[in-house]
C-alpha cells in the first residue's frame, strides 16, 4: 500500500517584476494560497520564488527548502512559454529531490469569468466596443496557442468578436490589432477596448495603457486590491495537486 508524500513543497514561481505594487500583488496571492492550504488541512509548505528579475531565483528558492522535500514548482504564469519549458526544466533538473512542474495557470475558464469581471468594472460594452485580447506574447508557440486558446473562450461566452494581440514576438501585434480596431469603431462608434491578460501591474501592463486604446481593462490582479481573486487561488492549488499526484508514492513500510 502506498500514497503520496505527507508533506511537500508547494514553489510558486512568479515571473517577477520591479513594480513595487506588482510584487506586492503576488506576495499576496500566495500568502491566501498558503491560508487557503492551512484552511482545508494541508500540512504543506507554500513558498514564492522568481523565474526573471526578481530573487529569490528558481535555484536559490528550492536549495531553501527542507532537506529532501519534494517539491511541486507550480508556475504563476498565465501560459506556459520559454521561461517554463525551457527554463524551469533547465534549473529543476539533476536535483537531490524529487521535482514536478505543473501546468501553468492557464487556459482555464476561471481566468474568463476574471476577465469578464475586469470588463463589467470598466464599464465596456461587448456590444459596441472593439475588444482587443492582449497579452504580452512568447517566442513559445505553445504559449501563443494557450492565449488564442483564452481569446476563443472569451470569444464563445461573449457571442461577438475578441482579436488576440500580443506585446512582443507574435502577432498581430497589439499595435496593430488597436490600428485595426479603431478602422472598425470608425464606423460603429464604439471605443477600442485593451482586454489586459497580464497577472499584475508592471511593464507589460504600462505597454498597453501606451499603445492607443481608449481604455485597458485592470490586471488580473488590480492595483490597490486587498485580496486575490478567489478564482486565482483555486487554481493554483489545483495545479499543485496534479503534480502532487504525480510524485513518486511513499511506502508506509518506510515510515
Amino acid at each position: 500500500m502506498s500514497d503520496r508524500p505527507s508533506r511537500a513543497a508547494l514553489l510558486a514561481i512568479s515571473h517577477g517584476t520591479s513594480n513595487p505594487e506588482g510584487q506586492r500583488l503576488v506576495a499576496q496571492l500566495v500568502q491566501q494560497v498558503s491560508d487557503a492550504a492551512a484552511q482545508r488541512g494541508l500540512d504543506h509548505l507554500v513558498t514564492l520564488g522568481h523565474v526573471d528579475v526578481q530573487q529569490p531565483d528558481v535555484p536559490n528558492s528550492l536549495a531553501a527548502l527542507p532537506e529532501s522535500m519534494p517539491a511541486v514548482v507550480v508556475p504563476v504564469l498565465l501560459s506556459a512559454g520559454f521561461h517554463v519549458n525551457v527554463d524551469l526544466r533547465r534549473d529543476t533538473a539533476g536535483l537531490d529531490r524529487e521535482v514536478r512542474i505543473s501546468g501553468a495557470l492557464g487556459p482555464d475558464d476561471r481566468l474568463v469569468e476574471l476577465i469578464l469581471q475586469r470588463m463589467e468594472s470598466a464599464g465596456v460594452d461587448a456590444a459596441r466596443d472593439a475588444l482587443v485580447f492582449a497579452a504580452a506574447g512568447s517566442s513559445d508557440h505553445s504559449a501563443v496557442r494557450d492565449c488564442r486558446e483564452m481569446a476563443s473562450r472569451l470569444q464563445a461566452r461573449l457571442g461577438g468578436p475578441v482579436q488576440d494581440a500580443y506585446l512582443s514576438f507574435a502577432e498581430p501585434s497589439v499595435p496593430e490589432a488597436v490600428a485595426s480596431a479603431r478602422a472598425h469603431t470608425a464606423q460603429s462608434g464604439g471605443r477600442v477596448i485593451l482586454l489586459s491578460y497580464l497577472l499584475a501591474p508592471g511593464y507589460f501592463q504600462s505597454m498597453l495603457e501606451r499603445a492607443g486604446a481608449d481604455l485597458v481593462t485592470s490586471p488580473l490582479l488590480p492595483v490597490g486590491s486587498e485580496h486575490a481573486p478567489r478564482e486565482l487561488v483555486e487554481i493554483v492549488l489545483d495545479r499543485f495537486a496534479a503534480g502532487l499526484a504525480e510524485l513518486t508514492p511513499v511506502s508506509h513500510a518506510a515510515r
